[in-house]
């Protein structure tokens, strides 16, 4: 079943935690004694409909403060499609939770409070989007109840956000506009007849039509080798197996590869999935690659068509979003971890802050926590990379803490 990945983006009370909630209800996702917690809760605080944001609140300062603090993975499937849902915090202070849940996504939900409009967090929640390349955004407009179903107020709302989107980079995203009340579920799951002026698809409809090709975006095949596969046994004593997962686009029987960093070259002589061969492996794939003669490939290595052969260099320049207390400044050293591939680093200059809200760039020596700049970065040994806009998987690293092992920050190649 295809497996469909979602991020979610609101300012405070924008309703966020209701709108999933919701979506598990309205597909009969939620369990029994978490129904009955959440019809028991509900009553407890006097409120005459069902509080939904407690099937996603998890931390008990989220329940306590009505917001949501932390990244929380919600899983539901319908007869179509299974999805997973990150629940990211809007808050400036968790950017980097916000940039953590919606790096892996295909599809983005920003909601926005019909009341208010389009406001600065807005404009965060849409900046990291474009900068992670996520190709499809639903703009939730929700509260629409509060605003007696103003087909005038969702349209200067889409108008506002109409004129958002003019300043991104990344024309190749696609934006839609739906009118919801996720708290009577209007528009979620079912449609509204409260807004009957709306034609367009509920929520769900347009997660339940979206294609592959609508979410994924094509680029150069890339396989990072995650192990070498010897099992050494009788039936199996010769086999040479490099498992991992393909990115970009597909591999066949046949193709002509090369090995990355040695550039050695060979061809794929069989493709497995488990305990099963075919001839074409699809990009997203788990797969052992078998080769047709027996080279030094190893962890951290790189398989790539020949013709596709990526930038090999010892000097990067990157957008960085910064996630450690402690602040990133030139000649500092980090791991680079890109794909399976670990490099020692030395940061060669923090050129400037990106302002998320469109409005350019501020000189800067240093990033801190949860701020987002343009870094040089010189490597140990020569990585082998795509741009991010060329290759998301192959254009993306995190920085890991030489002395403390932490994930310090996380990366996209220019």
């Amino acid at each position: 079943m295809e497996v469909l990945k979602i991020a979610t983006a609101g300012s405070v009370d924008d309703g966020k935690s209701t709108l999933i909630g919701r979506l598990l209800y309205d597909t009969k996702s939620l369990t029994t004694d978490k129904l009955e917690a959440i019809e028991k809760s509900s009553k407890q605080k006097g409120y005459d409909y069902l509080d939904f944001s407690l099937a996603t609140d998890g931390l008990v300062a989220e329940r306590e403060q009505g917001i949501t603090i932390d990244v929380a993975h919600i899983y539901f499937s319908t007869a179509k499609k299974s999805y997973i849902i990150a629940d990211t915090p809007g808050h400036v202070e968790y950017t980097r939770n916000m940039v953590t849940g919606a790096s892996t996504s295909q599809v983005s939900i920003i909601l926005i409070d019909a009341r208010k409009g389009v406001i600065e967090q807005t404009y965060r929640h849409f900046f990291i989007n474009n900068l992670l390349r996520v190709k499809e955004v639903i703009v939730a407009v929700n509260k629409m109840d509060l605003v007696d179903y103003s087909e005038e107020v969702f349209n200067k709302i889409k108008t506002d956000f109409q004129e958002l989107n003019r300043k991104s980079s990344f024309k190749e995203q696609n934006v839609s506009y739906i009118p919801l009340s996720a708290i009577n579920g209007g528009n979620v799951a079912d449609r509204s007849e409260n807004m009957p002026w709306y034609k367009g698809q509920t929520v769900l409809q347009h997660l339940e039509e979206l294609q592959p090709a609508d979410v994924y975006e094509k680029g150069k095949a890339r396989f990072p080798v995650q192990t070498v596969i010897r099992p050494k046994t009788d039936e199996y004593h010769d086999f040479r197996g490099y498992a991992g997962k393909l990115y970009g686009n597909n591999i066949k029987v046949g193709d002509s590869v090369t090995v990355l960093p040695s550039l050695t070259e060979s061809k794929v002589k069989h493709i497995h999935f488990f305990d099963k061969q075919f001839d074409e492996a699809s990009a997203g794939s788990s797969i052992t690659i078998e080769l047709e003669n027996d080279i030094n490939v190893t962890r951290g290595d790189m398989i790539v068509k020949s013709d596709e052969i990526p930038r090999i260099e010892k000097d990067i320049t990157t957008t960085v979003c910064w996630m450690d207390s402690k602040k990133l400044v030139a000649g500092a050293k980090y791991y680079v971890q890109h794909n399976t591939n670990r490099v020692l680093a030395k940061i060669d200059n923090v050129k400037n802050v990106i302002a998320t809200d469109y409005s350019g760039t501020t000189a800067a020596s240093q990033l801190s926590i949860n701020e987002i700049g343009e870094v040089t970065i010189k490597l140990s040994k020569p990585l082998y990379f795509d741009s991010y806009n060329e290759n998301k998987t192959n254009g993306a690293f995190i920085l890991i803490d030489v002395a403390t092992n932490t994930t310090a920050g996380v990366g996209f190649i220019k």
